[in-house]
C-alpha cells in the first residue's frame, strides 16, 4: 500500500519569519488520520527567514533529525554544543531526559530543512548532538543511511530508535530500490524533482506512505533529491 499525500494538502502555517508545512499533525494543525507513520512522528517542511530561527525550547523523549535542503542551520543547546550544518547535511539531537536548544539561520538566505522526529526506543537517557556532511555524489543513484538505529549502519548518524533515515540522489531515468522489512513502514519525499514510486507518481515534497511493500522501486521522472523514512 502505497498512500500518496500531496504538497498541497499538508497543513500550514505561515509565521512570517517560518513558513511551514506538516505531513503529520503538528502544532495548531490537527488531522487525527495523520498522527504519525509507524515511530515516525513528526516530518515538517520548513522554510526560515534570513536572521530569524526558534528561540530556546525544550524538548525530551524523542530524535530529532534536520536534514538542510538549502541554506544552513545553527545550532545552540543547554550542553553546550553549537554548529552549524549546511545544505545536503544532517544535524540529529536525541532530546533522552530533556534538553534546550535553539536553530538559527544566521544566512543572508532562507533556509530550508526537513525536520524529522522519531520516537525512541525507550525513554531517558543523557541527551546528545551530533552533525555530518553527506555529500551528494556519494548517494548518487542510490539510497545511503543519514541517520540510522541500525545495526551495520556504522557510516550514519546514531539515533536511538528502530529507524534509519536515508537519501538519495537520481537522475532523469535513473530507478533505484529499497527492501522494506515485513511490518515496518517507510515514508518518502522528495525534496526536489518528480519520481514514481512502485507505480505512484510524486511531485516536489508530495509525501509517499508505504507498508506491506516488500520492495520500493523509484525512478526519477526529473533530476531528483529523496529523503526516506524507514521505521517500525
Amino acid at each position: 500500500m502505497i498512500e500518496r499525500r500531496p504538497f498541497a494538502q499538508l497543513g500550514h502555517a505561515d509565521h512570517g519569519w517560518l513558513n511551514a508545512r506538516h505531513h503529520f499533525s503538528f502544532a495548531n494543525w490537527y488531522e487525527p488520520t495523520r498522527m504519525g507513520w509507524g515511530d515516525l512522528r513528526v516530518w515538517n517542511d520548513d522554510e526560515i527567514a534570513p536572521k530569524s530561527g526558534f528561540p530556546p525550547h525544550p524538548h525530551a523523549d524523542m530524535e530529532i533529525i534536520t536534514y538542510v535542503r538549502s541554506g544552513a542551520i545553527t545550532h545552540q543547546d543547554s550542553l553546550g554544543n553549537t554548529g552549524r550544518t549546511g545544505a545536503g547535511d544532517v544535524q540529529v539531537m536525541s532530546a533522552g531526559s530533556g534538553v534546550r536548544h535553539a536553530e538559527y539561520n544566521l544566512e543572508d538566505e532562507t533556509t530550508r530543512i526537513f525536520q524529522l522526529w522519531i520516537q525512541p526506543r525507550t525513554r531517558g537517557g543523557e541527551p546528545s548532538w551530533g552533525a555530518k556532511p553527506f555529500p551528494k555524489a556519494d548517494r548518487s543513484g542510490k539510497f545511503v543511511a543519514l541517520a540510522s538505529g541500525i545495526a551495520g549502519d556504522e557510516d550514519a548518524l546514531p539515533i536511538r530508535a528502530e529507524a534509519r533515515v536515508l537519501g538519495a540522489t537520481l537522475k532523469a531515468g535513473e530507478t533505484t530500490t529499497y527492501d522494506l522489512g515485513p511490518g515496518r513502514h517507510a515514508y518518502l519525499v522528495s525534496a526536489v524533482g518528480q519520481v514514481e514510486v512502485n507505480g505512484v507518481t510524486l511531485s516536489d515534497r508530495d509525501g509517499a506512505a508505504a507498508k506491506d511493500e516488500a520492495v520500493l522501486t523509484v525512478r526519477a521522472l526529473t533530476d531528483a533529491e529523496l529523503v526516506l523514512v524507514d521505521s517500525l
